[in-house]
């Protein structure tokens, strides 16, 4: 397992080994041990969670703030997505860049998202199942977002937005300056 950093600060992402033979393929996904080995972090992962969605369905830009903020680890166990990463950090060198990266079943790749990070990800392939531990629980006080069209970031998701599918919730996130002013 190697890290490799994004351009955004304390954010990167990890390929665990996949072994393959005729059988087809096994890979250990998470061990506490070979990630701090390879990461340098000692995190305590408390929950993991896992959605299911179909092609062109988005999901974000989310976050939890606070006592509750959370690091993930994310990771596609069938299909293929687009994951995104908004820094919220007002004092990081990175504030308000986004950073987007495939996940697959077939690449392996995990993404770290460190706290203080908004995050969300599309669905590019007919159905995904998007898996992630979180090092804190969830806390619906604690939640907020980003609407994922927001035109200071201006994300380019890699679909037309006429097959993008979001939730009423989440068209109605403030955009960027409106929740940093």
């Amino acid at each position: 397992m190697q890290r490799i950093d994004t351009p955004l600060k304390d954010a990167f992402y990890i390929t665990p080994p996949q072994f393959q033979d005729a059988r087809g393929l096994f890979s250990e996904t998470y061990n506490q041990s070979n990630f701090e080995q390879a990461t340098g972090l000692s995190i305590n992962f408390v929950q993991d969670n896992q959605s299911i969605s179909k092609y062109g369905v988005l999901r974000g830009l989310h976050f939890q703030s606070g006592a509750y903020a959370q690091a993930k680890l994310v990771r596609v166990s069938m299909g293929r997505v687009l994951d995104v990463i908004v820094d919220l950090r007002p004092t990081s060198p990175s504030f308000g860049q986004h950073y987007g990266l495939e996940l697959s079943a077939e690449n392996g790749h995990q993404l770290f998202v460190p706290k203080g990070f908004a995050h969300g990800f599309i669905t590019l392939s007919p159905e995904a199942t998007f898996c992630y531990k979180c090092d804190a629980y969830y806390h619906k006080e604690s939640e907020g977002g980003i609407i994922y069209n927001d035109a200071t970031l201006g994300i380019d998701w890699h679909l037309n937005h006429e097959d993008i599918l979001v939730s009423e919730k989440d068209q109605l996130l403030p955009t960027f300056l409106e929740l940093t002013a």
